[in-house]
């Protein structure tokens, strides 16, 4: 009896024991995964930054720059930093293009923050995107780490461009008020084509539209940045002035057509129609923005109010264009404007040859063709409105005949 119950004190014992063995073991294989998961979390924190010294770089084929980059916090052990080349939307490890010679990998310590220079000895002319990439998982944001660099023939020509960019801005800015003073000294607008006006004002409240969510709408810039994330927003501040003030002085010569003479101008059913189809285009391409579950993105939308913009340019000179042959004369119509407008749109177009040699980028024009011809359609109509002006309709007056003049108090649309 005694022995038997030694045995079982003895099996108690050694159950117990593999029982407290076992539940250790248990916890150590839940505590192991717990503390390593906690370690990579930490190490996720603390990842480095890897910044370039400046965002944008323009040099001279041939010239030496230098660049640095710079580290925000030590790393925690060795790595090796490689550049890679951007090029139209290709980016690779190689470059391929010979627009500046390799730039050499760099090796970075383990525990140290320091600023790295390296150089950039332009070889070529172009322009491309200069990137960083490691196989080191300790860097964050790689790829929002780049450098804009662009190569151009010559200096002298950059300044020469900029200037050029100033005339024909003040040029197209000024063209607005010959008109407004014309009307205002005659006190009529007799010869001032109606149809030129409404499509001008909506071209330029569409681009006004346009310009406006592009440069001041946070959200559409975003947009932008996350589909483009290497671009450059295309709409500066000079435009969005330039607009702004184009519809304001627009604006003003409308109201001139309701307190001057007017004859018997109206506007055409042709014109009503057409700029009526283009806003209605317009609003339900909205209703579909805000109600259509992101069929439309916001950006797309402003982007359909550049496509009014350019249906306007090609049509809305014809009208007055074809006022004047009707009349055989051009009174009334500010050979002022069409001269500024003429220098304006030179002027323009030379800056864009200059521009694609320096850069040695053609494709900025002949790769589109809408922007050249638009620039060209809008010079060649002026060159059209001086030969009309000085040649076939010179100093000839509509009202010389009785069979010419129209009723002076007549509605403004019938």
């Amino acid at each position: 009896m005694i022995f038997e119950e030694m045995v079982t004190r003895q099996a108690r014992r050694y159950i117990l024991s593999n029982s407290l063995c076992c539940t250790v073991l248990c916890l150590l294989c839940i505590c192991i995964p717990v503390v390593s998961t906690e370690i990579d979390v930490d190490q996720n924190e603390t990842k480095v930054l890897l910044m370039f010294s400046k965002s944008e770089l323009k040099t001279v084929v041939g010239d030496v720059k230098d660049l640095h980059l710079t580290l925000n916090d030590t790393t925690a052990s060795n790595a090796t930093v490689t550049f890679t080349y951007q090029i139209g939307d290709t980016i690779s490890s190689v470059e391929n293009d010979h627009y500046i010679e390799p730039v050499p990998d760099v090796f970075i310590l383990a525990n140290q923050t320091r600023t790295m220079s390296f150089n950039i000895t332009s070889t070529g002319v172009g322009h491309f995107n200069l990137g960083v990439n490691s196989s080191s998982k300790q860097f964050t944001k790689l790829s929002e780490q780049f450098v804009r660099i662009t190569i151009v023939h010559s200096s002298a020509l950059v300044v020469i461009n900029s200037v050029i960019g100033w005339i024909y801005f003040v040029a197209w800015s000024v063209s607005f008020y010959p008109q407004v003073y014309e009307n205002w000294r005659r006190k009529s607008v007799v010869g001032l084509n109606f149809d030129f006006l409404l499509y001008n004002i909506t071209g330029f409240l569409a681009y006004g539209f346009f310009n406006v969510g592009m440069y001041w709408v946070n959200d559409v810039k975003a947009e932008y940045m996350n589909k483009h994330p290497r671009g450059i927003n295309p709409v500066q501040l000079n435009d969005v002035i330039f607009t702004l003030h184009a519809v304001f002085v627009t604006t003003i010569t409308i109201f001139q057509c309701f307190i001057y003479d007017r004859g018997g101008q109206k506007i055409s059913k042709i014109c009503i129609t057409l700029v009526s189809l283009a806003w209605l285009f317009i609003v339900v391409a909205l209703f579909i923005v805000i109600f259509g579950d992101d069929i439309i993105t916001w950006l797309q939308y402003l982007y359909y109010f550049s496509y009014v913009k350019l249906g306007v340019t090609i049509i809305k000179y014809i009208p007055q264009a074809w006022m004047n042959c009707k009349r055989q004369s051009t009174l009334g119509w500010s050979i002022g404007n069409v001269l500024l407008d003429f220098t304006g749109g030179s002027f323009s177009l030379l800056q864009m040859f200059l521009l694609a040699y320096n850069n040695d980028d053609w494709s900025s024009i002949f790769g589109d063709p809408t922007k050249f011809g638009l620039g060209a359609f809008s010079i060649l109509f002026d060159i059209l409105f001086m030969v009309q002006h000085y040649c076939l309709f010179r100093g000839r007056d509509p009202y010389e005949s009785l069979n010419n003049y129209e009723e002076v108090y007549s509605p403004l649309i019938k």
